[in-house]
């Protein structure tokens, strides 16, 4: 055998990439906390108020985010902001809401839809004729498996 150094006596010095410069994001992305989600809501377009649109957003259970709460997002609040302490960033206020909250207005506005689309296709078929089929009324595939010879 010949002399050979252990291999965890030598050391390989690490290369590094080097990075490449990208631009700030708009607005920041929180640490994300555990059964919750996050959402930039719009306070104000072209420097006036959108109170209707944060009315309603508060009333669908959204909630601003304090400041104080994600020391991480390294951000200056707007100035002269209404949501003093909170994250505001031009024009958007970092807002959470539960996600057992938006799973179920997620389902409430598939229900909804589904609903229409039944309504769209009720009406349409009403006017069917079998003699002269507008639409087949069955939305699905059929897969068979043969030996594809005729």
């Amino acid at each position: 055998m010949s002399n050979r150094t252990p291999r965890e006596t030598s050391t390989r010095e690490k290369t590094e990439r080097k990075k490449s410069w990208a631009p700030a994001t708009r607005v920041p992305t929180p640490e994300q906390a555990e059964g919750y989600a996050y959402r930039w809501i719009r306070t104000s377009t072209m420097g006036q108020a959108d109170n209707t649109n944060v009315s309603a957003k508060f009333r669908e259970g959204w909630e601003p985010v304090k400041a104080a709460d994600h020391p991480e997002l390294h951000v200056m609040s707007d100035i002269d902001s209404r949501f003093d302490g909170n994250v505001e960033v031009g024009g958007l206020l970092l807002c959470k809401n539960t996600k057992e909250n938006i799973e179920g207005r997620t389902e409430y506005h598939r229900e909804m839809n589904d609903r229409q689309m039944e309504s769209v296709d009720n009406n349409y078929l009403r006017e069917n004729d079998p003699r002269m089929p507008m639409l087949k009324p069955e939305r699905s595939t059929k897969v068979s498996f043969g030996s594809g010879n005729s």
